[in-house]
C-alpha cells in the first residue's frame, strides 16, 4: 500500500498543528519565527541525512508503505516531510514544557500584597 507512511505523517502533522494553533504554542504564538525554525531544523537534519547517506551510515530500506519517489539516492520523499514534522513537534513540545514549568513556578511563588 504505497503512500501509507506519507499519509500517516501528514495526518500526524495536521494533528500537531491543530493542537499548536488551539493552544497558541508555536505557529499560534509566532508563525513567522516558527516557520523559520522549522525550515532551519529541517535543512539541518537533511544535511545530516545526506552526510550519513554519503558515508554509508544511512541506507533506504525497501518498504511497500513508501510512495517510491527518491529525491536522491537513499533519500525518499517522505524523509523531508518527517523531518519537518519532527522539527514542529520539537517546538510544540518545548512550548508545552515551558508553559507547564512557568505555571508551576507561578503557583509556588508567594503572593505579594
Amino acid at each position: 500500500m504505497p503512500g501509507v507512511y506519507l499519509g500517516a505523517l501528514i495526518v500526524s502533522a495536521l494533528g500537531v498543528l491543530a493542537v499548536d494553533l488551539r493552544h497558541r504554542l508555536a505557529f499560534g504564538a509566532a508563525p513567522l519565527r516558527t516557520a523559520l525554525l522549522i525550515g532551519c531544523g529541517t535543512a539541518f537534519l537533511l544535511v545530516w541525512d545526506l552526510v550519513g547517506i554519503a558515508s554509508g551510515v544511512f541506507v533506504r530500506g525497501d518498504s511497500p508503505l513508501l510512495v517510491g519517489i527518491d529525491l536522491a539516492p537513499h533519500l525518499p520523499l517522505e524523509e523531508p516531510v518527517f523531518l519537518a514534522f519532527l522539527s514542529h513537534l520539537a517546538l510544540v513540545t518545548y512550548a508545552v514544557v515551558t508553559r507547564v514549568r512557568d505555571a508551576r513556578r507561578r503557583m509556588r511563588a508567594p503572593e505579594t500584597t
